[in-house]
């Protein structure tokens, strides 16, 4: 059974995007880079992905240079080849060349003591969307408080 230690998320991606399919992919790091995540010093706030070539690639996804590193540390926000099988990256490249979708990095963790990556093919959100969210959320959160309430009484 795999074991998953998630170390970042990028909750910012969820508030911003509709998320309509996951797919998890392997990164190519260094080992400094390795180190600094798994102290959790990384950053997914602007980072994205893209097809390049039938190749992926992951840019602005910062990571902190590892502290006891040496000069040959890592520059923290270079661009990194995420790992997936060729027929994955042709149907990626298929539904991301469509116009509107994105492919978003959801979260970084390890498995099995590797690091993964889980991509999201995404829709950005409008504004009336977002404010819809809102509304259920508000409105959750009032049908909670009310049954707190039925139960106290």
């Amino acid at each position: 059974m795999a074991q998953f230690h998630t170390v970042i998320t990028n909750r910012k991606a969820f508030r911003n995007y509709i998320i309509l399919e996951k797919i998890e992919a392997g990164i190519a790091l260094r080992g400094t880079e390795v180190k600094s995540l798994r102290h959790a010093k990384g950053n997914l706030g602007d980072s994205f992905a893209k097809v390049e070539d039938m190749e992926v690639f992951l840019y602005k996804f910062h990571i902190s240079p590892y502290e006891a590193g040496n000069i040959h540390n890592h520059d923290p926000l270079r661009r990194r080849k995420l790992l997936l099988h060729k027929q994955q990256i042709r149907r990626l490249w298929g539904q991301a060349s469509v116009r509107g979708f994105s492919l978003i990095p959801l979260r970084v963790y390890f498995k099995d003591g590797k690091v993964k990556v889980e991509l999201g093919l995404a829709r950005g959100k409008k504004l009336y969307d977002k404010r819809e969210d809102i509304k259920r959320k508000e409105a959750d959160a009032e049908a909670q408080r009310a049954m707190k309430r039925r139960k106290r009484d």
